[in-house]
């Protein structure tokens, strides 16, 4: 288990640390650049300008689909135990099957494990995968399966952090679904828990959910301590009016145009439209909405339940309804390598299969049966494509580190589920042996995962980005190809 401890951002800031935001300037706000640093200094991940000019260049590149396709990504940080949800094995003995049993599902024959009796009453809106091949996978940082790149890997590679998530590829290569949203937010509760943009830039790192929206918070072993008071993000200083900040945009509009008459390429024009739109995301209120959970009914309110977890969940279903391309939610309480991590009873604040475990697969199953069945009624599930995984397996013995109910990290084989997507689902992919411990039949790489999710998302599979070298790196890996049987 990996000690506990603090972590500072990988990229060792946010995207606006170039903004100083804590100077003077941005409390007086006597320029352009000072409007954006007194609203925008605690957003960490958000783009501005930056971000809008490269969307623009995606779309017009052609890489800027129609339909609104989306992604949730609930990160199961720590690393589920395969054998304990998704693949039992009930035939084995209890050092090897666990102390769970198992439950019928919708699919004759097939069985998951019985905290999950919702998922497994709607299982034809899943698709399982028993053969998840998550070698060298290890967390905190948490990269290779959120990269689908196996050099990912910060503890045994100094470079691993540089490998961008997809949702970051997908932000740069993709373009907006919507320009006054941004295209990438995380929910985390550790910071090294959500990869970044790595060689793309901070202008595709996650934008923070957790910092403008009110939800409920909880320690390190989860109890609940209140609602979070969202940063003032959206909230000029002051006295300052969207009528002031508008004018000074305009001031300091005419003065570039002044400029811009000896400019023979067009990109003042350019800078002042991004800026423009900058402003607009801020101070506008379609984002300011989209966070707003208060605005949901108090009947979805109490379908979705309290929990800090489902709250989220139904915030990532309205930010994606809002236009952002891609939602990470961090399915922790704790900082460190993850509430998922249950290598036994005797190692808090994690747990062991039975009492760690076993308390997070009810709030699981009825997050993640609401939340596809939300987006289902409103007529969405086709274009969001919902994934659940970790970043690996357990081991496929019972007792760990001098317990006697927990498993061990599994770099080997892990299960993990998808919904929606307009894919084909109601199905079991792939195999691993009888006892939990090989893939037996079917392995999907990381590669596969990110040729299915850039399909979804219509993200030319052969597209490289470039790396601190200028070499292009393939944004797909070992050859991966999408998952033919659902699409």
């Amino acid at each position: 288990m990996a000690q506990q401890g603090s972590h500072t951002n990988s990229h060792g800031g946010h995207a606006f640390t170039h903004l100083n935001a804590l100077e003077k300037e941005g409390v007086r706000v006597v320029s352009r650049r000072g409007v954006l640093k007194a609203s925008l200094m605690g957003l960490g991940g958000l783009t501005v300008p930056e971000l809008f000019r490269q969307q623009a260049e995606a779309k017009s590149a052609g890489r800027s689909s129609a339909r609104k396709k989306s992604v949730i990504l609930l990160w199961m940080s720590g690393g589920p135990s395969h054998i304990d949800t998704w693949d039992p094995k009930p035939e084995r003995t209890w050092l090897n099957r666990g102390p769970f049993e198992t439950i019928q599902t919708k699919l004759p024959g097939v069985f998951i494990c019985e905290h999950l009796p919702k998922q497994a009453a709607m299982l034809d809106k899943f698709t399982i995968i028993r053969s998840v091949d998550c070698a060298k996978s290890s967390h905190e940082p948490n990269m290779v399966m959120q990269t689908g790149h196996r050099m990912a890997a910060p503890r045994t590679n100094p470079k691993g952090r540089m490998y961008p998530s997809l949702a970051s590829l997908i932000a740069k290569f993709k373009g907006p679904n919507d320009a006054s949203m941004p295209p990438y937010v995380a929910f985390n509760k550790g910071s090294s828990h959500i990869a970044g943009s790595g060689y793309l830039g901070k202008a595709y790192d996650p934008f923070q959910g957790n910092t403008v929206s009110a939800v409920p918070k909880y320690d390190l072993v989860g109890n609940f301590q209140g609602i979070n008071k969202p940063a003032g993000v959206f909230k000029l200083l002051g006295n300052l009016s969207q009528k002031r900040v508008y004018d000074r945009s305009a001031l300091s509009s005419s003065l570039d145009r002044l400029r811009s008459d000896i400019d023979q390429d067009g990109s003042m024009a350019a800078l002042d439209f991004y800026n423009q739109q900058a402003i607009d995301m801020v101070i506008g209120q379609k984002a300011q909405n989209a966070f707003d959970i208060s605005q949901e009914s108090p009947e979805t309110h109490a379908k979705y339940g309290k929990h800090g977890w489902c709250q989220k969940a139904m915030l990532a279903r309205r930010l994606v309804e809002h236009g952002v391309n891609f939602v990470t939610i961090d399915l922790s309480y704790h900082t460190s390598s993850g509430t998922w991590d249950n290598h036994g009873d005797n190692i808090p604040p994690y747990g062991g299969i039975s009492k760690g475990l076993g308390p997070l697969l009810p709030t699981f199953d009825h997050l993640i049966t609401t939340l596809v069945t939300d987006l289902e009624e409103r007529g969405i599930l086709d274009d969001t494509l919902v994934v659940a995984m970790g970043e690996f397996g357990r081991s496929p013995t019972m007792g760990t580190q001098g317990s006697t109910d927990g498993r061990n990290h599994w770099p080997v084989v892990m299960s993990m589920c998808l919904a929606g997507g307009g894919f084909r689902h109601g199905q079991v992919i792939g195999a691993s042996q009888k006892d939990g411990s090989r893939i037996k039949e079917r392995p999907v790489t990381p590669g596969d995962l990110s040729a299915t999710i850039f399909h979804h998302m219509g993200v030319p599979l052969e597209t490289n980005y470039i790396d601190n070298r200028g070499r292009p790196i393939p944004i797909v890996q070992e050859n991966g190809m999408p998952l033919t049987e659902i699409i």
